[in-house]
């Protein structure tokens, strides 16, 4: 048997992002999407995370990780470069276990957005080249090197950064005469234990490449970047997921039901002196139910919420309204419902953002969560909308609907 370890590299100190490697990154930490590819891989025979960090190895641990060692400070520093790392990791399993990998996967948790064949398809090449040192995820460049310049200073000439043999200036030929170029991406590397160990190096000598599609092109490096990759996720693209693969919309749908607290309002309450409550809701939310009801689909209202508020704001937005359902009991009611109005569960859409809801992303066909849901509801959501809940979530899921409905 072919001993394949997955190693991933997770430091403590990220500066950028603090506590980065455990951040929530759609609804998981980020470092249990890089195991994810790993578990979910038929080659992997261990996987092991090298950190610096008791939080970040407990994480790893829960997620399906081994950490049976820890990497000394001085390999966990900004400017640590990876191949010390490895060095270490491959050193401590000789010498403590006397376990010799054949083949080490490098999976960043930077680079937490990976098609689900990635590792099979990176190790494959790398066994069926003998002369392969390592294989290195690539993507095409986003921008021609051959026309780049070397930059010596404002008051000095431009100097061609490369040549191409048989054209004398690349830099102004067009794209399509010029040799492809690729640029290497995070996702993965598939290393010889010798190219480490014997060879000193992550690549070796010979680098034969894994093409991923760019839509999967993702460094996470900023907060800006991790809503940016965020928004991928949630937006349908088909990847290794730590959770149950989130399901398409339906082709045909029936119904959408829609919890209150925390969807049609923002989740806060105003309460006077007498103890009268007012909810905050967005007019918008109105906006596309009348044409979704003159186009075959219902949206109702499902509530453990038991102030009239709710079928005020019910009747305000036209809607049928259930409300002060017992906080265990909506799946159940949820059924009554369907059964009632003989529609099918897999037409039907559940939007919610709180505990209670998950009985009903079990049943519907398709369970949407409000971007602000909590994270269990985030996971368990087969899809998270852009806007929070009493501030635009049940309009921009209707248009959704409304885009996908036969003419």
């Amino acid at each position: 048997m072919i001993n394949i370890l997955a190693l991933i590299p997770a430091r403590g100190g990220s500066k950028g992002i603090p506590r980065k490697n455990i951040r929530p990154f759609a609804g998981y930490p980020l470092i249990a999407w890089s195991i994810a590819a790993a578990k979910q891989s038929s080659l992997v025979t261990r996987i092991i995370v090298s950190t610096d960090d008791e939080e970040i190895a407990s994480v790893a641990r829960e997620w399906g990780a081994e950490t049976p060692f820890f990497r000394p400070a001085e390999l966990a520093q900004d400017k640590t470069t990876d191949l010390p790392v490895f060095e270490h990791a491959l050193k401590w399993l000789e010498e403590i276990e006397g376990y010799h990998p054949d083949v080490v996967v490098q999976l960043r948790p930077t680079s937490p957005i990976r098609p689900r064949t990635m590792v099979e398809e990176a190790v494959n090449v790398l066994l069926n080249h003998e002369d392969a040192d390592c294989v290195r995820g690539v993507v095409p460049a986003a921008q021609n090197p051959f026309k780049m310049w070397r930059f010596s200073g404002e008051d000095k000439p431009l100097g061609q950064l490369l040549e191409v043999p048989g054209i004398a200036e690349p830099y102004n030929a067009p794209r399509q005469v010029l040799p492809p170029v690729y640029w290497q991406t995070g996702h993965i590397d598939a290393i010889r234990a010798s190219t480490i160990v014997n060879k000193k190096s992550l690549t070796g000598d010979i680098v034969y490449p894994l093409v991923i599609d760019p839509k999967y092109t993702v460094d996470i490096d900023t907060l800006a970047d991790w809503a940016k990759y965020e928004a991928v996720i949630y937006g349908g693209l088909d990847v290794v997921s730590p959770g149950n693969p989130r399901r398409p919309m339906p082709e045909r749908v029936k119904m959408i039901l829609c919890d209150f607290d925390g969807v049609v309002t923002d989740n806060l309450v105003l309460t006077d002196e007498n103890g009268k409550e007012a909810v905050s809701a967005s007019r918008s939310d109105s906006m596309h139910i009348k044409t979704l009801r003159e186009k075959g689909v219902e949206v109702m209202i499902l509530s453990s919420e038991p102030n009239p508020v709710v079928l005020a704001r019910a009747k305000k937005m036209g809607v049928e309204a259930i409300h002060g359902i017992g906080m265990q009991d909506k799946g159940r009611v949820m059924r009554e419902v369907l059964e009632q109005k003989k529609v099918r569960a897999g037409e039907v859409i559940y939007i919610g953002n709180d505990l209670n809801d998950l009985p009903c992303f079990e049943i519907a066909g398709w369970s949407v969560a409000v971007a602000d849901a909590y994270p269990e509801v985030l996971r368990a959501a087969d899809h998270v909308l852009t806007k929070p809940g009493g501030r635009g979530a049940v309009r921009e899921l209707c248009e959704m609907v409304l885009k996908n409905l036969p003419a």
